[in-house]
């Protein structure tokens, strides 16, 4: 290019390219990107590729492209190109949009630019990509991308109300995705993308209703993803995520009424945090995900949940199994047993038997609505008497009101002797316990021996007394191996 075309800031840019001096036409920090006017302020798109592409400089010398507050004109088309030298372009105003498609770059910083998109599948960079309080009507296309280092989209502003503001699937990032206060008007997607680092979503905004608002399916992350107070309207979706560390969504607001608004499915993680989180509004899909520590209030669960498969080792806040029951209830599977044997785990690993049993026993009671009439039957009965095995207190006390039935009557009406002049004297409460008692033989029930309708009595409280002692004993050897 002949320098004798270029304009006054032009030729500036031209002159301090080599020696990588930074310039600057803003007229005060504070000026918006989009007001920059006037030809003294305008540089067009083809004397930077000039520039990038085929610059000159002396021995000793380290260019680099850096230009604040200029408004360029045309489009900056550098795709496929191999740029050795960092450019920096903050603040600026560009008419079209970047094109970037299968660039190589040393370093590419557009800290609070505006653009009408920024196309860029494939790039590779070997620093940062920042992005920091940028405004892009359009979209941000980075599937593919290699970022050597960190991607900075903080306070950015993103997206035109449809589609995928922002695409990183298939991405390979060395540090950071860093995007607290980030305002996406569409969709964000992370799918099948490389994390080194963290993934920061803080205080964020993605609007993507009947659509994706973050789709992070099969994403992985070298250390966390951290969404707290993160605001969406669309699904979010972990399904196959893999994060080493948490994931968090303390203070979010996760919105996608008539639809899924938080699928996990196969994601694992150290924990999963919703602390704080308003209600989730829409479907929470938790199928096969894994997690050592799921941290949530019950009122943080939506009417719909499916936990299919879900595994963890502990639940926190500490709440009594009445509290975490009503989730279970809502599953859209149905009874799900799987559900109830891993919170009746979490709480015996943590030496609560008390709501560990209570859990078991809401299983049995919730298993019984699927069985025929004939099983339900016997299931009531069982509840009744014993509580599924798992309230032998409940069955001591059936075991002294039958002995007191027994005592009475048989006190009443006492038995015949087996053999005339033989055994011991009659004593009825013995009696009656030598009947329920399995084992335990105190010489009553053979000495004596029951007529008519009492003889039935003797045989009922044989039968009932073989279930409640068995049930007896199994609560006292559960006790002892506790301690």
């Amino acid at each position: 290019m002949d320098i004798t075309d270029l304009t006054p800031l032009e030729r500036r840019i031209w002159q301090a390219f080599p020696r990588g001096v930074a310039i600057d036409v803003r007229r005060d920090e504070s000026e918006d990107p989009a007001t920059i006017q006037g030809a003294e302020r305008t540089v067009r798109a083809e004397v930077i590729r000039a520039l990038l592409l085929g610059g000159s400089s002396e021995p000793g010398e380290a260019p680099a492209l850096r230009i604040t507050g200029a408004s360029i004109t045309g489009v900056l088309d550098l795709q496929h190109a191999e740029i050795r030298h960092p450019i920096r372009l903050t603040s600026c105003h560009f008419q079209h949009s970047l094109e970037l498609d299968g660039t190589q770059a040393r370093q590419l910083d557009l800290t609070g630019s505006c653009l009408p998109a920024l196309a860029a599948t494939s790039l590779r960079i070997d620093g940062a990509l920042r992005l920091t309080n940028c405004r892009i009507a359009g979209s941000v296309q980075l599937s593919n991308a290699e970022i050597s280092s960190g991607i900075f989209l903080d306070h950015a502003h993103i997206g035109t109300g449809g589609g995928w503001a922002l695409q990183l699937d298939h991405a390979s990032v060395g540090a950071d995705v860093w995007a607290p206060g980030l305002v996406a008007l569409g969709g964000i997607r992370l799918s099948t993308a490389h994390v080194e680092g963290a993934v920061d979503l803080e205080d964020a905004q993605v609007k993507n209703a009947n659509g994706d608002a973050l789709d992070a399916a099969r994403l992985t992350v070298g250390t966390v993803l951290n969404a707290g107070g993160l605001t969406t309207e669309g699904r979010v979706r972990l399904t196959g995520a893999k994060v080493a560390g948490w994931i968090s969504f303390i203070e979010a607001r996760l919105s996608n009424p008539g639809g899924v608004a938080l699928g996990i499915s196969s994601c694992e993680a150290t924990q999963l945090t919703l602390r704080d989180a308003q209600p989730v509004s829409g479907d929470v899909k938790m199928h096969y995900a894994s997690f050592k520590v799921i941290e949530a209030a019950p009122q943080v669960w939506p009417a719909t949940v499916r936990l299919e498969g879900l595994t963890y080792e502990a639940l926190t806040p500490r709440l009594p199994a009445a509290d975490r029951l009503a989730l279970l209830q809502r599953d859209a599977d149905g009874f799900v047993p799987h559900s109830y044997e891993q919170l009746a785990a979490s709480y015996r690993r943590v030496g609560d038997d008390a709501d560990s049993r209570a859990v078991q026993l809401a299983e049995q009671r919730r298993r019984r609505a699927t069985l025929p009439w004939y099983a339900r039957l016997w299931g009531y009965l069982q509840d009744a008497t014993v509580g599924y095995g798992f309230r032998p207190t409940r069955a001591g006390g059936w075991l002294l009101a039958l002995l007191l039935l027994g005592s009475v009557v048989y006190g009443m009406h006492h038995p015949l002797p087996a053999e005339h002049g033989k055994g011991p004297e009659f004593n009825a409460p013995i009696y009656t316990l030598d009947l329920m008692l399995p084992i335990i033989d105190f010489g009553q029930q053979s000495a004596f021996t029951s007529t008519g309708v009492y003889q039935w009595l003797s045989y009922l409280l044989i039968a009932v007394g073989w279930v409640l002692a068995t049930t007896v004993a199994a609560g006292i050897t559960r006790t002892l191996s506790r301690q």
